[in-house]
């Protein structure tokens, strides 16, 4: 049976679609298409049933593809190994949300670019949760960032930690808010106090009240800017309160320059998850920057 066909074949399996099969394998979908139909006659069966959007593998499909992928997989992984001996630096692409993957993915893979012999250059991009899911199984990452947990065969994810939110305002803010009206009347104190967002829906805020008042948040969004760090900035002089990552305003809270308008008992949480695409565990660069940032992320939680 030809290899190039099995690859294909665990290709879409895995991915769910001749499209996206393609636009991984480099093909285009007819010839995937024809692939497929050739591996079907020599097996005698059909292997997926097509719909409206994408292929559902029947049961012969899902038995083939459990026989053969950790055997390409394993393929794969020695042709890599071989590749890393003939080649000094291998390129990781990693990508994921601005604030953390800045903050605390790229310091941490840094470490690793200098490595004498199992070095590896590194590009980042960054993105919304869809963004970097797609571009992931779309063959343009190796490491995918999300707050989302991938869903189907084609991507396989870890959760890699938890951040905490924290409800902060600067202090001029706090002392005309008061701390125990705020303890006292809860989200009604906050009404009309202006919100700092990266989003017109109010993400971020939306969560927080939902989790720690168990309501909506009143007031529109005065300042928009599609990044936490910029969000935190625009707290700190002044603009309204905001919810961000603990991690990412801890030394503004140490400094002063904003304060924690409530402490809930728990704070409400958000996973990051660290996506690849199935199979490509193989890669020793990959493998190594997944395990690495595994590691670093039991210190970020």
């Amino acid at each position: 049976m030809d290899l190039a066909l099995l690859r294909t074949f665990v290709t879409v399996h895995r991915a769910g679609s001749f499209t996206r099969a393609a636009a991984l394998l480099g093909l285009s979908q007819p010839a995937v298409t024809s692939q497929i139909r050739t591996l079907e006659r020599q097996v005698g069966r059909p292997l997926f049933l097509r719909q409206a959007r994408g292929v559902t593998p029947t049961t012969i499909g899902d038995e083939l593809a459990h026989k053969t992928a950790p055997h390409l997989d394993a393929l794969v992984e020695i042709a890599e190994s071989r590749l890393e001996e003939d080649s000094s630096l291998r390129t990781l692409h990693l990508a994921g949300p601005p604030e953390f993957t800045a903050e605390r993915a790229l310091p941490a893979l840094t470490e690793l670019t200098g490595e004498d012999g199992h070095g590896f250059a590194l590009r980042a991009s960054f993105g919304t949760a869809d963004e970097v899911l797609e571009g992931l199984a779309a063959g343009h990452h190796d490491l995918a960032i999300s707050t989302v947990r991938p869903r189907g065969a084609l991507l396989s994810a870890t959760a890699l930690c938890d951040e905490e939110h924290v409800l902060v305002a600067a202090p001029g803010w706090t002392r005309r808010i008061g701390v125990a009206a705020l303890r006292r009347a809860g989200p009604a104190a906050l009404e009309r106090v202006p919100v700092v967002e990266v989003h017109e829906s109010l993400p971020f805020v939306s969560r927080y009240w939902a989790a720690v008042f168990d309501s909506r948040p009143v007031c529109p969004g005065t300042v928009i800017v599609p990044d936490l760090r910029a969000v935190l900035a625009c707290a700190t002089a002044g603009a309204g309160l905001a919810v961000l990552p603990r991690y990412l305003c801890a030394g503004a809270l140490e400094r002063g320059d904003v304060l924690a308008l409530y402490e809930p008992t728990v704070p409400p949480l958000r996973t990051y998850f660290l996506a690849v695409r199935t199979g490509t565990l193989a890669m020793p660069h990959i493998a190594r920057a997944h395990e690495w940032l595994e590691r670093a992320a039991a210190d970020w939680c």
